[in-house]
């Protein structure tokens, strides 16, 4: 009997060793834009990119972002790349913006990406 009850709490435990950690991670093969700008002027609340500029920098690396999209005028751009970037965004007839330092970091498989929204005051 002792047995028995020793061989029940040990099949538990032998079948817990040699279960295998099923966790995996199954990532995408799309690129990942890090940094996702989006602009106003002044009191609008409306999008814009007409004659806007918008610049990512982190060290000597410098992008200039670009908006795919007419209907969704958003700056995307540094795909899949990790770093601490400063943004500037300019118009003529308005008030240059630069950001502080935007950490971007990344889990196992993307960069983590920032939506970064920015209205220009006028001159």
């Amino acid at each position: 009997m002792k047995k028995i009850i020793l061989l029940l709490f040990c099949v538990p435990l032998l079948l817990a060793s040699t279960c295998e950690d099923d966790d995996q991670i199954f990532c995408t093969t799309e690129a990942v834009a890090a940094l996702n700008v989006s602009v106003t002027l002044g009191e609008s609340s409306s999008l814009v990119s007409d004659g806007i500029t918008v610049v990512a920098t982190d060290g000597n690396y410098s992008e200039t972002l670009v908006v795919n999209d007419a209907t969704n005028p958003v700056f995307v751009g540094a795909y899949e790349r990790q770093g601490n970037y400063i943004i500037t965004v300019s118009k003529d007839g308005y008030q240059t913006y630069t950001s502080e330092i935007i950490p971007i970091t990344r889990d196992e498989c993307h960069v983590i990406p920032e939506q970064i929204q920015v209205n220009l005051v006028p001159n």
